[in-house]
């Protein structure tokens, strides 16, 4: 767990013996796929670190149409949020995989910033980097075309693995959709061009990015 910790931004300034005391409060959970871990509008108040799996924050309406904020995966966290203000939860969290959390209550973690004011500094410097992620989201989403979104939102989520730009994770055109507030119908489309095109090279849990994506569509 002290492993897990120190692999995340929040947490990597900490000395070992400072880590060994969170993990100390830590509660490991198992979930199935599909499992919803949180709520938009419920009161809880953990701070959640994924160990394994993948999971989706996302905003839905009574109609059930879906709005997908992030995909996370080991390593990252959610629910840093309600650690600092105790209100409702601002989005859902579905599981799109098995996943495995360590969960940390605020009880806890309010006693761990007391002890180290340091992480509360580093928290506020990802709540920050998260606030600036947004306000980017909501720039593309008022001002590019679907294509601008689609190849903006790939660039976004691929990593350089071997000299290659790849997105090394499941990813299905009504996720990307869902991302970028556009239909399947019109994602699909244009993957399809991009994969005619040469530009990507899609695979069962992954997507290679062989060149530059062109500038518009």
């Amino acid at each position: 767990m002290e492993d897990i910790l120190k692999s995340i931004p929040l947490f990597a300034d900490l000395k070992d013996d400072e880590l060994a005391t969170i993990a100390s409060h830590a509660v490991t959970k198992s979930y199935p796929k599909n499992s919803v871990i949180i709520n938009e509008g419920d009161d809880t108040n953990s701070l959640y670190v994924i160990q394994s799996g993948k999971v989706k924050a996302f905003l839905s309406n009574e109609d059930g149409k879906e709005v997908i904020l992030s995909i996370l995966k080991p390593g990252n966290y959610f629910g840093e949020l309600s650690l600092l203000d105790s209100a409702p939860r601002s989005a859902s969290i579905m599981t799109m995989e098995p996943c495995k959390f360590s969960i940390i209550c605020k009880e806890d973690f309010d006693k761990s910033i007391d002890a180290h004011p340091e992480i509360a500094r580093t928290l506020v410097t990802e709540l920050t980097r998260t606030v600036r992620r947004l306000t980017e989201s909501v720039r593309n989403l008022a001002l590019m075309d679907v294509y601008g979104r689609v190849a903006r939102t790939l660039l976004d989520m691929a990593e350089d693995i071997d000299d290659q730009k790849v997105i090394n994770q499941k990813l299905t055109h009504q996720d990307i959709a869902r991302m970028i507030g556009s239909s399947r119908e019109m994602v699909s489309r244009i993957m399809k061009d991009l994969q005619k095109g040469g530009y990507i090279t899609p695979g069962n849990k992954q997507i290679i990015i062989n060149e530059k994506l062109p500038p518009g569509w």
